[in-house]
C-alpha cells in the first residue's frame, strides 16, 4: 500500500489472505504474514540465507516493504521469508530466502504455495523472478513449474575492470560498478571481467 507521497506504508492484504495458516509435520510451526516486530529476526534470515550464494553481497539494514509479505517461524524466530510485488496482472518474487538451518525442510516450497493460492485468488496471471546462477535456486524454480522467458548479463566491475569499461567526470573516481550487458556478449565479457553472473527471469503462470 503506498500513501499520497509514494511512501509504502505497509503490506496489501490480498482478497482471500488468510493471514495465519498451519502447515503439516515437519514444516515450521506457523507461516504468516509479515508483522514489522518480525524485522531483526528477518534481517537475520536473510543475509544469513544468502551468505552461500552469488547474492552474497546483497545485504540489507531494514527490510524493504513489498505488497504480499509471508514469513514461516519457529520458536518464534523468522525461518524462511518470500516478498512478492503486485503491480497488476503480473507478480514479482522480490525476495525468497530459508535460513541455512532449515533449508531444505520444504520451506521455501510452502511460502510459495500459500502465496501461489492467493495470487490467484486475486486473479494474478504470472508469477516470475530474477534470478543469478545459482544451481540450488535454479532447481528449486523449476521443480515448482518456473521456465526461463529471458536473460542477461550482470558484471560486478572491480576499481581497475571498471576503468576500462566506466568514464568518470566532475572530479569523480570510479571505484567499482554493476552493468548490464546483453547475454549474447558472454564469452566476450567473461574475458574482461572476472565475476560475470547469468540473471534469468524466469516465470510460472498461475491458474484463475
Amino acid at each position: 500500500m503506498v500513501d499520497a507521497t509514494g511512501k509504502r506504508t505497509g503490506e496489501v492484504h490480498l482478497l482471500g489472505a488468510s493471514g495465519r495458516t498451519g502447515v503439516a509435520p515437519g514444516l515450521p510451526a506457523e507461516i504468516r504474514n509479515y508483522e514489522p516486530a518480525d524485522e531483526p529476526s528477518w534481517l537475520r534470515c536473510r543475509v544469513l540465507g544468502l551468505l552461500e550464494t552469488n547474492h552474497f553481497d546483497d545485504v540489507w539494514r531494514f527490510k524493504r516493504r513489498t505488497d504480499l509479505e509471508l514469513v514461516a517461524l519457529e520458536a518464534g524466530a523468522v525461518t524462511g521469508i518470500l516478498d512478492v510485488t503486485v503491480p497488476a496482472e503480473e507478480a514479482t518474487i522480490e525476495t525468497v530466502v530459508v535460513h541455512p538451518d532449515h533449508q531444505g525442510t520444504g520451506i521455501a516450497t510452502a511460502l510459495l504455495e500459500e502465496a501461489v493460492s492467493r495470487l490467484e485468488r486475486c486473479g494474478v496471471r504470472t508469477l516470475d523472478a530474477w534470478i543469478l546462477e545459482d544451481g540450488a535456486a535454479l532447481d528449486w524454480f523449476a521443480r515448482n513449474e518456473f521456465v526461463k522467458a529471458e536473460a542477461y548479463l550482470r558484471l560486478h566491475a572491480s576499481a581497475d575492470e571498471a576503468d576500462t569499461a566506466v568514464s568518470a567526470r566532475y572530479g569523480l573516481v570510479v571505484s567499482g560498478a554493476v552493468l548490464h550487458a546483453r547475454i549474447e556478449r558472454e564469452a566476450e565479457m567473461r574475458q574482461r571481467f572476472e565475476r560475470v553472473h547469468v540473471c534469468r527471469r524466469l516465470v510460472r503462470e498461475l491458474r484463475l
